[in-house]
């Protein structure tokens, strides 16, 4: 898929906002951010990528959506009208997505990752959950949770249950990876980064751009290619912007930036709050 970029236009990267936790007056302060953030973005996007976990859960029944984030749904809704490009991958605790965003929002949804090619660059991007070597459970569990018969089965069940009781697994799934996630294997380690020098052995691609891991990560590839984790809005407010001739890593906020220092994780030099 090819995306032209106009002079003085960029292309935004951003995930894992994981709107709802872990309570709402907490996650609204967060969706206030994030809004922030799109109104500054919004002077220049060409495009905009939102690459996973939106919300910490979502889940579309026929007739009902979860209660909440009328902020940031109204305003993805005011940039697509407005030309915007955005499109919106799913994630671990966003998966399940069915129709809502394309036919209420005109903002398309992906379930797996997607190639692009943007100002003469090649992109590979994708949430990255699944991908990679291990996590042999989490994978058996997301075929699972991705199977037709068992949304069906999932969608029966009143939505003040259903809910409920995956806003409660949601939560404890992510008490217990949570620290696993956030935890820096090095860059020979990074099952993301594995992953994309599997696909480079195959096809070159200038970047590959993931969210999923929580950390903010620049790692070089063979070839001239950069694995860019996205990092996350609950300790790091980081992001990625394409300028047509590279990607940098950002920092909405200072806080930010400076948990980003404190963790070591790895950034270009001229990566810095904005």
């Amino acid at each position: 898929m090819d995306i032209h970029l106009p002079a003085n236009k960029k292309v935004y990267f951003a995930s894992d906002f994981h709107l709802g936790a872990p309570n709402p007056a907490v996650s609204r302060e967060r969706e206030k951010l994030l809004l922030q953030w799109l109104e500054q973005v919004e002077a220049d996007a060409q495009h905009i990528f939102l690459v996973g976990d939106i919300f910490d859960f979502w889940f579309e029944y026929k007739h009902v959506i979860p209660k909440g984030y009328t902020r940031i749904l109204g305003k993805l809704a005011t940039l697509s009208d407005k030309g915007i490009g955005i499109s919106v991958f799913i994630g671990n605790h966003d998966m399940w997505m069915n129709g809502y965003f394309e036919e209420e929002l005109n903002i398309p949804v992906y379930y797996e990752p997607q190639t692009y090619t943007i100002a003469g660059k090649s992109f590979y991007i994708g949430h990255g959950d699944g991908l990679g070597p291990g996590d042999h459970g989490y994978k058996m569990l997301k075929k699972v949770f991705r199977n037709p018969f068992c949304r069906w089965l999932f969608s029966i069940i009143h939505p003040a249950w259903g809910i409920a009781l995956a806003n409660y697994f949601s939560r404890k799934s992510r008490s217990a990876t949570g620290q696993e996630l956030e935890h820096f294997l090095g860059t020979e380690n990074e099952w993301l980064a594995i992953y994309s020098k599997e696909i480079l052995e195959k096809e070159h691609f200038d970047y590959f751009i993931y969210g999923h891991r929580h950390l903010p990560l620049d790692i070089p590839l063979p070839g001239n290619s950069r694995y860019i984790n996205l990092g996350d809005w609950l300790n790091y407010f980081s992001y990625a912007v394409f300028d047509g001739n590279t990607v940098d890593l950002k920092f909405f906020t200072e806080e930010g930036a400076k948990a980003a220092v404190r963790g070591q994780q790895i950034r270009r030099p001229e990566s810095h709050a904005k």
